[in-house]
């Protein structure tokens, strides 16, 4: 193989390596549920949502949205229209605060209150990418999670 040759290879495995397409995040948990602002119809809860990079480069987020379920009732919809870094094969915390539908958690009150204890579900999309090239990915997340209503 002639030096054009091996720089030629080398350069196109370089390319195809940087444009290997970002891995969906991986949704580990929801921390730290607690109410803002309790209303009838309405009320404001904040929420951390944890994720993790498995990617082995910077993922930029520039958008998020996702329904949030509590008992498979819905809640509410969050949305982050802002760019966000991520550093390669880290967890990383999104504080959110969204506003929730109370009849979803009046559906659910006998249950929070017997059990202090409620099946978190989270299901939406991400816009993630890096060197200015974004994709939509799908994530999901469920697990459960004790929700402290009065401190």
């Amino acid at each position: 193989m002639n030096w054009t040759t091996r720089i030629t290879l080398l350069i196109g495995l370089c390319s195809t390596l940087a444009c290997t397409a970002p891995k969906s995040f991986e949704y580990r948990d929801v921390r730290n549920i607690e109410v803002d602002k309790l209303g009838f119809d309405k009320s404001r809860i904040k929420l951390d949502l944890v994720y993790f990079n498995p990617n082995r480069f910077r993922v930029d987020i520039k958008k998020v949205d996702c329904e949030v379920y509590m008992n498979n009732q819905y809640l509410g919809r969050y949305q982050l229209d802002t760019l966000m870094r991520v550093p390669k094969q880290s967890e990383f915390v999104l504080p959110s605060s969204m506003l929730v539908d109370m009849r979803g958690v009046f559906k659910n009150a006998l249950t929070v209150l017997l059990n202090k204890e409620v099946t978190m579900r989270v299901k939406g999309t991400t816009r993630v990418g890096k060197s200015g090239v974004f994709v939509n990915m799908p994530f999901t997340y469920e697990g459960k999670h004790k929700l402290e209503l009065f401190d």
